[in-house]
């Protein structure tokens, strides 16, 4: 931490990389599910990323199963995070995308309120309350035109999306708790994505998805961005950062994710740009600011 104990310009640079990933990954998870099963689509998505994660710490002469005691707490870190897209995706088969993000980005208020109440030092002030919700707004303003009173179907799909800003805000939580469990930051990701792949890989099977049915250069590669760049470095980042720097300072940055997936669309997909998008971003950033200042 800077001496403020605020995030100081290279954890806010590291940040927004990986939210600006995360944000062209809606962009790649649109074009690979034309071709891939969404389920099965995520779970190789975990299983490629296990693969990186191993020939990363082989080169680094570090192992990732141990016999240290972290295995339940790992189990329940990779179930988590499992229940977590599979509830982002089965939320999508009943509602549209700009309701499902604005849901879904409740996540930041979730790890505010956990960390408040159980982790030290990340209490809630009126001025971090302030930004958190000048964020939120900035991002309802940012998709706006999207949204409309729901119908019955809708509203369940809603449902689930907030359930899973609710179970993301969540592990995010217990990943900062945990750090006392004797687990390196290579060893939590291992355990996310490999206890994920199989779960939503499994899911897929029994679900009966049509599976992998267009193999196209384009599906491939954007199966690969979201395995190496997504799910393989940006996390490494991110739970670098999360052992750093304070879990409430750094979820409000997460409301960038979905401006930066708005952008993306509209240069690579020709998604049409909402005209908000500019207030939007300005709301975010001055939100930000509440919540980091000195």
């Amino acid at each position: 931490m800077t001496r403020s104990g605020s995030l100081g310009l290279r954890p806010a640079t590291l940040l927004l990389a990986c939210c600006l990933a995360w944000g062209v990954n809606q962009v790649a998870i649109k074009v690979s599910v034309s071709g891939v099963s969404p389920l099965l689509g995520a779970g190789l998505r975990s299983l490629v990323a296990v693969g990186l994660l191993w020939l990363w710490c082989r080169a680094r002469g570090e192992g990732l199963v141990r016999r240290d005691g972290s295995g339940l707490y790992g189990l329940l870190i990779g179930l988590m995070f499992a229940g977590e897209f599979a509830l982002i995706y089965w939320g999508l088969a009943y509602t549209t995308a700009s309701r499902s993000v604005i849901f879904l980005y409740s996540a930041p208020f979730f790890v505010a309120l956990g960390a408040h109440v159980w982790i030290p030092g990340e209490r809630l002030t009126p001025g971090r309350t302030a930004g958190l919700l000048l964020a939120f707004v900035g991002l309802c303003l940012a998709f706006a035109d999207g949204l409309r009173l729901p119908a019955g179907r809708e509203l369940f799909g809603d449902a689930l999306e907030l359930l899973a800003g609710l179970l993301w805000g969540t592990t995010t939580v217990v990943l900062k708790k945990g750090r006392r469990v004797p687990i390196t930051l290579p060893q939590t990701l291992f355990y996310q994505l490999a206890v994920s792949a199989g779960v939503l890989i499994g899911a897929s099977v029994l679900l009966g998805e049509p599976g992998i049915f267009a193999p196209t250069p384009l599906v491939l590669a954007a199966l690969a961005y979201q395995a190496a760049i997504v799910a393989f470095a940006s996390y490494l980042v991110w739970f670098w950062l999360l052992g750093r720097y304070r879990a409430s300072d750094l979820a409000p940055f997460l409301f960038w994710t979905p401006l930066f997936g708005v952008l993306a669309g509209w240069l690579l997909l020709g998604d049409p740009l909402s005209g908000h998008l500019g207030a939007a971003a300005v709301l975010v950033a001055f939100g930000i600011y509440l919540v980091n200042r000195p």
